[in-house]
């Protein structure tokens, strides 16, 4: 319920940004809709419709004069119409919606860090985090083991040279002998527990292993209002940056699958949310960022397209033609018909695979 809420408060903010904008610099709003498609519910208040479409994958505002050639005769109506604004209406207008969606995640994000801190994953103590089955692990460690000692040296910022020296330099067979067995110390729910694990020869890596994957537990720090706010910027930087690089790496297959529609976006906010509210709100922030950030790529029929010919228009001194526009819009058009195609296509397939879009 918490994703569906949250998703439905993303839509509903991102068109309150147009419709508030547009209302306030003295557009005429014909139309505001939560989600597409037949309305369902509809209800008009002056010159507004307010309704709810059939097909939950958006929203839109309908504001007079956003297609050229629907302006109606009335001077009144007409001198209110989206195209005959100066374009810094337009602009802010256009633009609302997107910075909506930017700041929410920011306030989103900067609550999360407020009420629960964050972690630096790159210290605290070495911490079990994998084992692999039929290893002389297996069986003796378990993921969450926080290690103590291993051949009796104690750990902190990596594994003592015992585990990784079991090698057999040269072996090509089984017949590599293992080197003795390597004891291991760890704590678990707060006991201290001692193993013996006889490293094993792996004819896949052609030399002895133990079987066991580790990494940093972790260190949690409790933020205050600054800190919050500046790991909130600092985690929506990288955020955007990953985003770009997975965008300029899209012919590669391991970046493409990376890429999902409001399905995907919808069943991670949800899986999320099933760990911890804290977490779900986290990804919820994330998706937000990623469609203010996106909406304002410079391609018709994203926002940032009607920016982009607002801005070209000033530019070049007088109003830009619709047939201009319609030809540049197919660009925008297949990119975002792309962009669907493969996101909803890595939905379906993760689905089809047990459906953990957070792995």
């Amino acid at each position: 319920m918490l994703a569906l809420l949250g998703f439905c408060a993303l839509i509903i903010l991102h068109e309150g940004g147009h419709f508030a904008a547009a209302k306030a610099v003295g557009m005429r709003v014909e139309k505001f809709s939560l989600f597409f498609g037949p309305m369902v519910w509809s209800r008009r208040r002056g010159e507004t419709e307010y309704g709810l479409g059939v097909i939950p994958l958006g929203g839109y505002v309908k504001i007079t004069g956003m297609n050229p050639e629907e302006v109606p005769d009335d001077p009144q109506i007409a001198a209110r119409a989206y195209v005959n604004q100066p374009v810094w209406k337009r602009i802010v207008v256009i633009g609302a919606g997107p910075v909506v969606n930017l700041v929410l995640a920011f306030l989103i994000l900067w609550a999360v860090f407020m009420t629960s801190g964050t972690w630096n994953m790159n210290k605290g103590p070495l911490q079990v985090q994998a084992v692999e089955q039929g290893t002389a692990a297996w069986g003796k460690l378990q993921p969450g083991d926080t290690i103590v000692s291993v051949g009796g040296a104690t750990t902190q910022k990596r594994i003592p040279a015992v585990v990784d020296r079991s090698r057999c330099p040269g072996a090509q067979t089984n017949g590599c002998v293992a080197d003795p067995a390597v004891t291991m110390t760890v704590r678990r729910h707060g006991k201290l527990v001692t193993e013996k694990l006889h490293p094993r020869y792996s004819a896949a890596l052609k030399r002895q292993e133990i079987g066991f994957e580790y990494g940093h537990a972790g260190v949690h720090y409790q933020l205050d209002a600054g800190g919050a706010a500046g790991h909130s910027l600092s985690t929506m930087g990288n955020e955007v940056s990953l985003v770009v690089t997975k965008l300029s790496q899209i012919y590669k297959s391991a970046d493409r699958k990376q890429f999902h529609s409001v399905v995907g976006g919808y069943a991670m906010v949800q899986q999320a949310t099933q760990a911890s509210a804290a977490e779900g709100f986290g990804i919820l922030a994330i998706v937000s960022l990623a469609l203010g950030f996106m909406n304002l790529f410079p391609f018709l029929p994203l926002d940032g397209g009607h920016i982009f010919w607002a801005l070209y228009e000033k530019v070049r001194g007088r109003k830009v033609s619709l047939a201009t526009m319609e030809r540049a819009s197919y660009v925008g058009l297949v990119l975002v018909l792309g962009m669907f195609v493969i996101g909803f296509s890595n939905d379906i397939s993760t689905l089809a695979h047990g459906g953990n879009f957070l792995r």
